[in-house]
Order: C-alpha cells, then sequence, then structure tokens
C-alpha cells in the first residue's frame, strides 16, 4: 500500500521523535514487534485513507482548495487559509463550511479510529490592524476554530482533536513573494497513528492505543 521508504521514514519518526519525547513500548499482553507490527498497520490504513480523500475530495483537489500529502508527521490535508479566513480573522468565512463539512464527515465516518490535530499557520507579515498580539496568537486561534467547528458543529469526538498555532514559523514557500506568502498561510488537519503517553511514566515514554471501536 505504502511506499516502503515512507513507510520507514514514518515508523522512525513516530518511534525516537514524537512531541520531542521517546517512543518506548512497555511490556504487557502484546510484544515489542506485535506493537510495530499494529502501528505499520495503521500506517497502511492511513494510505487506504489518503486514496478515499483523494476520491471523495477530488474536486477541492483540482480547484487548488486543499493538498493532501503523506508526510512523515502523518497525513496532512493541507487547507488554503485564505478560504477560510478573512485577513487578519480568526472566524470560519461561510464559504468554507461546506469543504470543512465534507473533510470533517469523511474523519467521523470514515477514519474514526485516527486522532487529529489541526495546525495554523500564517506568513511572516506582522501584526498591524487586528486585535492579535503576534501571529502566533492568530494561528492559534485559526486552528480552535476548525477544532470547534469539527466538535461542536459536526460531532467529532474531542478526545479525538489537538490544536496548535505556529505563526510565521513553519513557511513551506518563501515569505517573499505573494504566492509564497500565501502557500504560508494555511491551516494543517493531520491524521495521526494512534498513540498515548503512558500514564504515570516520567520517562515520555508512549505506547499504541486500542482502537476505538474497541473500547466498548
Amino acid at each position: 500500500m505504502m511506499n516502503n521508504f515512507l513507510k520507514f521514514a514514518l515508523l522512525l519518526f513516530i518511534t525516537f521523535n514524537l512531541a520531542g519525547c521517546t517512543f518506548i513500548f512497555q511490556a504487557g499482553k502484546s510484544s515489542d514487534a506485535q506493537k510495530i507490527q499494529e502501528l505499520s498497520t495503521q500506517l497502511d490504513d492511513l494510505a487506504r485513507s489518503k486514496l478515499l480523500l483523494e476520491e471523495k475530495l477530488s474536486q477541492e483537489i483540482n480547484d487548488k482548495q486543499i493538498k493532501l500529502q503523506m508526510m512523515e508527521k502523518g497525513l496532512v490535508i493541507t487547507v488554503v487559509g485564505d478560504l477560510l479566513f478573512d485577513s487578519g480573522k480568526a472566524k470560519i468565512r461561510p464559504e468554507a463550511f461546506g469543504l470543512l463539512t465534507k473533510v470533517s464527515r469523511i474523519l467521523k465516518d470514515n477514519m474514526a479510529q485516527f486522532s487529529v490535530g489541526i495546525e495554523g499557520h500564517t506568513d511572516n507579515i506582522p501584526i498591524k490592524r487586528s486585535g492579535w498580539k503576534t501571529n502566533w496568537e492568530l494561528s492559534s486561534a485559526r486552528a480552535l476554530s476548525v477544532l470547534h467547528y469539527l466538535a461542536n458543529d459536526q460531532g467529532i469526538s474531542p478526545e479525538r482533536l489537538s490544536a496548535i498555532g505556529y505563526g510565521e514559523y513553519r513557511p513551506v514557500a518563501s515569505n517573499e513573494t505573494k504566492d509564497g506568502r500565501e502557500q504560508n498561510r494555511r491551516v494543517e488537519i493531520v491524521i495521526l497513528p494512534n498513540i498515548t503517553k503512558v500514564k504515570g511514566d516520567s520517562t515520555g515514554a508512549y505506547e499504541l492505543k486500542e482502537p476505538r471501536e474497541n473500547l466498548k
């Protein structure tokens, strides 16, 4: 399903670099090899999910409203920021609800086993007229707006969701051009393999979560 090199890179990334912490497997019912196999299976599921998203969001992809990429951090749905928000604002534009609703339905109905991280990004133009202190606050507020819409309006379980703002500090293009700045103003919806911090562990250990359909 997934390119073997990319799959190996994803496994290494998740194993050694999750949120700056070390990923280790605990002794338990399953062996470490089984845990790795479970994670490998989830990555194959992500690859299948990418194909599903490409099918269901083909028009939006062709219109360059969104972009799909399998990256080291997971399966990333990049949404053009100017489509979602007016300049300097964190309120979702009415025109964007249709796209977000379509994405959320897929996340809810076809990808319920995965966690979802929402990342806000801006260009490097300093905040001047709006009420935000810096682009960090703006990007964080935009990520939270999307999170609240997915949870409150679309019924995605809040336990699956997280949000973070990176401001201008993770650009994907040069801020020296108008087109580059437009690319940098974006929201990334990152679909993640399911892992959780080990309770009571002070070493930064993480383990695989049980699939949500098994948590009954």
